[in-house]
């Protein structure tokens, strides 16, 4: 008899998938539904298997298996249990979704249908039809000098000019006759096309008699299109099939805390629902909420400062991965005409006086009195009682903007990053040392600060700083990676409260910028903010500052609340909005001629929506499978009635075979859940060069040497594919760049049973990355120096381990020979300097000249979770 079959149907409203197994469905379950990394995961290591090569016993063993479900709920926990029909089973999450708001399928004029009902085709163009493009040729021509190569005209006219002299004697012609016909072509594309309109105006109320401002004179275009229409192309999107949800949901762990991560999980989406829902005609419906942004952007700094105010458009059922993704869940539709000036631009915004952003005392903003919120109700009694010139004086309320204050999402970008970390904190540590030891010494020190940060070790996205903090003007990236090793670089030249002053706004910083939070979390983003005043009065108590009254760090304050309104903040922040600059903006401005610039741009990004509208199109036909080349072959051959070439395109299974047959251009080895190692050849020595820790032959065998390896791991917070998976490299090379020898640190799964503060994961240095076959099987392997910590426990100051490399008794280094699965991803490393001045050092030299080091949990979020 067969043995049953079991069959596992995805829970999730309108998806149908059936799995085999429990792993399909939670791997389905991650990729399609957004299921969200558990924190504080168990890292086992994978089997080793025949493969593994065990360390001395001196050094740590590597041990264990990884848990293919990971996801699933650990067996006898008691928790959060809702109301049975009322909810979904998303794994390790338990989701209710609204009872009224619940999205239901209807036909174009909203009445509801058959709910199984499979959708209507996208289009009903057949799969051959590529209008107005002749061909696949055509259209992947257009998106390559279009929208890839930018190339000018005067440009496109060399390249096709050249490629039909190549074409004259076969009495062929390229695609396009010149540049006007293609631009043509791309103007006659049908999708995407929601033409820009403008209007005009000036300022008609009373002007001084004396000394008119400029803006009251002049005469503004706005230029903008058609919102509902862009937002319609935005739901109609194929590309966000999976990263969309159509009702709002709250999403409980087992232990009964609520979890926030897109923007439809908040509660202000699920409060506007119950509104909604008071009208019983919209019970079934899907609720679209609008997500407005805009951020001033100069282009052209050396001649002038032209500035642009555009003005951007998101949805808020999109999940947050995907509006970071920039996968056009955030459109253009306007440019804004705004006078130059210098409020801050989310004060400029939301038309409020940058005094009163808040209804607390301006001048002590962080005092005793409790952190106050603007409420409706108190804001139209205001409006009622007193004069509109009273309401914005005294309250800095604008009477026409009621309800603005409740709709002003976080903005980590210019209230952390820019604004309390590089325009208060930073500048606050340079007068600090100014007051306390004098020009002269100040000086010095703040060399030796500098130094340090040149000094610190290469790391994958890490941004390297030759000069130090000593540059001219700084961006949201520079204040990004200079957080990464600030806080190491200062320890040992400030004073203790200033150490822990960082390190608490660090914590705060990298919590509130995870992809998802708990309730948990969010005592975590409290207990941060407490110590984080509590260290600060430093800066008062040295007479650096003389008040905490400053919006930007006061905005802390509200950042729990607006979590619990609005879901993970890195799904709003503006840079997000100063990403898409540069495809809306900069890179337009620079095609244009300069002179009327602006109609030029707005053609320019016209014509871009159309190619990303067209792509969409032709991938849901299934029309741009396979490269352009390999769909011409295919072509050829069914005209020729030619047998395919199975060896033209190998899959993936194909390619790793290929590794197991020892071909050397390119290896792939074992890939456990969550992580894969992959390595680039390199050359190929023979002899026994290595001692080995496993009874080998005796006989002589050949290494292939590699100089990198890549990890792939789950790291969603940090910049990363839609389903949150993250490659880097790993070197250990003898000469990276042609200059000196770079060999990156590690973390290595040990194993649950490994006494590690780190829940099992060791610290190592590779060496060298080698590979090797023994009888009949194959072994890829890493030389790698042992480091072991100095404390149980992290840095009380900086909230880092410490950690030293080990020795052996005759001072040796301990080195061992570890299977490659064992490696986890990368670590970083920072000197723990002291209070000595250091000379000038390479970074390729950091890891060899200190005693000991912190492990740098500030690298990136997912070394923030496991560090």
């Amino acid at each position: 008899m067969a043995p049953a079959v079991t069959r596992l149907v995805c829970q999730f409203p309108n998806c149908n998938r059936v799995f085999k197994n429990k792993s399909g469905l939670t791997q389905h379950t991650h990729a399609k539904h957004g299921t969200p990394q558990i924190q504080n995961l168990n890292r086992t290591a994978p089997l080793a298997g025949p493969g593994f090569i065990p360390p001395q016993s001196r050094s740590p063993t590597p041990a264990g298996v990884i848990d293919e479900n990971i996801y699933d709920d650990p067996a006898g926990d008691q928790g959060f249990v809702p109301e049975e029909g009322t909810w979904v089973d998303m794994g390790c999450l338990l989701r209710t979704f609204h009872p009224h708001l619940t999205g239901l399928k209807c036909d174009a004029n909203g009445a509801f249908i058959d709910q199984d009902a499979p959708p209507p085709p996208h289009t009903d163009a057949p799969p051959t039809d590529w209008t107005p493009y002749d061909n696949r040729v055509e259209f992947e021509t257009v998106e390559c000098l279009f929208t890839r190569n930018q190339m000018s005209a005067r440009q496109i006219d060399t390249l096709l000019n050249l490629w039909a002299a190549t074409l004259i004697k076969h009495n062929d012609a390229p695609p396009f006759a010149n540049h006007r016909d293609m631009y043509a072509t791309i103007d006659a594309t049908p999708l995407g096309d929601t033409p820009w309109k403008s209007f005009t105006l000036c300022y008609n109320g009373a002007k001084p008699e004396q000394d008119v401002p400029p803006w009251m004179n002049g005469q503004y275009d706005v230029w903008y299109r058609d919102p509902l229409e862009m937002t319609r192309g935005i739901l109609a999107n194929c590309d966000f099939d999976g990263g969309i949800e159509y009702s709002p949901y709250h999403d409980y762990t087992t232990e009964d805390k609520q979890y926030w991560k897109n923007f439809m999980s908040g509660d202000w989406a699920w409060k506007q629902a119950d509104v909604i829902a008071q009208n019983e005609e919209n019970h079934g419906s899907t609720f679209v909420p609008l997500i407005i942004g805009s951020d001033k952007t100069v282009v052209s700094v050396a001649t002038g400062q032209t500035e642009y105010h555009p003005l951007y458009l998101s949805i808020g059922n999109i999940h947050n991965s995907v509006r970071r993704a920039h996968r056009n869940g955030v459109v253009l539709i306007g440019f804004l005409a705004i006078p130059k000036s210098d409020y801050p631009e989310q004060i400029l915004l939301s038309g409020v006086s940058a005094e009163l952003v808040c209804p607390g005392n301006r001048k002590d903003l962080d005092g005793a009195q409790p952190c106050l919120h603007r409420r409706k109700a108190h804001t139209k009694l205001l409006v009622e009682q007193l004069t509109y010139k009273q309401a914005w004086e005294q309250y800095g309320i604008i009477a026409d903007l009621v309800d603005i204050h409740e709709l002003l999402s976080l903005d980590i970008l210019h209230q952390i990053i820019k604004g309390t970390f590089k325009d208060h904190l930073v500048d606050w540590v340079g007068e600090y040392l100014l007051i306390t030891h004098g020009t002269r010494h100040a000086a010095e020190i703040m060399d030796d600060i500098d130094r340090r940060i040149a000094a610190v070790a290469p790391f994958a996205g890490l941004r390297r700083f030759p000069d130090g903090r000593g540059f001219r003007q700084w961006t949201g990236d520079d204040s990004k990676a200079l957080m990464k090793v600030y806080l190491a670089a200062i320890e040992g030249h400030v004073p203790q409260d200033v150490v822990r002053t960082f390190s608490a706004f660090l914590e705060f910083c990298y919590t509130v910028r995870r992809e998802a939070l708990t309730e948990d979390d969010l005592v975590k983003l409290q207990d941060a903010l407490d110590r984080f005043h509590q260290y600060r009065e430093i800066f008062k108590t040295t007479s650096v500052v003389s008040t905490f009254s400053l919006p930007c760090q006061h905005s802390l304050c509200h950042y729990i609340l607006l979590i619990r309104l609005f879901g993970a903040p890195n799904g709003l922040c503006s840079s997000i909005t100063e990403s898409k600059h540069i495809k809306a903006v900069k890179e337009p401005w620079c095609r244009s001629s300069r002179f009327n610039a602006l109609g030029q741009m707005l053609l320019t990004n016209q014509c871009l929506d159309k190619l990303a509208a067209a792509r969409v199109d032709f991938e849901a036909r299934g029309m741009l499978r396979g490269s352009c080349l390999s769909n011409a072959l295919g072509v050829l051959q069914r005209r020729q009635n030619i047998p395919a070439d199975d060896d033209l395109e190998p899959d993936d299974d194909a390619e790793a075979n290929m590794a197991q047959e020892g071909h050397h251009g390119r290896l792939r080895i074992h890939e456990p859940q969550n992580q894969s190692v992959e390595v680039d050849a390199g050359e190929i020595i023979d002899g026994l060069t290595v001692e080995s820790h496993v009874e080998l032959a005796l006989t002589p065998w050949k290494l292939t040497l590699f100089n990198s390896a890549a990890a792939s791991f789950h790291a969603p917070s940090d910049l990363s594919g839609t389903g949150g998976m993250r490659r880097e490299h790993i070197r250990a090379t003898p000469s990276w760049r042609t200059g000196e020898p770079r060999h990156d640190c590690i973390f290595i799964n040990m194993g649950v049973d490994f006494n590690s503060p780190m829940n099992g994961l060791a610290v190592a240095r590779v060496l060298c990355f080698f590979s090797f076959n023994y009888r009949t099987s194959y072994y890829p392997c890493a030389i790698v120096h042992w480091y072991s910590y100095v404390h149980e426990e992290r840095d009380p100051d900086t909230g880092m381990y410490v950690v030293m490399p080990t020795t052996t008794g005759d001072d040796v280094p301990d080195v061992s020979i570890i299977h490659i699965d064992c490696i986890f991803r990368a670590a970083h490393l920072i000197p723990v300097y002291g209070p000595d001045f250091i000379p000038k050092i390479s970074p390729h030299d950091s890891y060899d000249m200190f005693n000991s080091y912190y492990v740098n949990r500030y690298a990136d979020h997912h070394a923030f979770e496991i560090a």
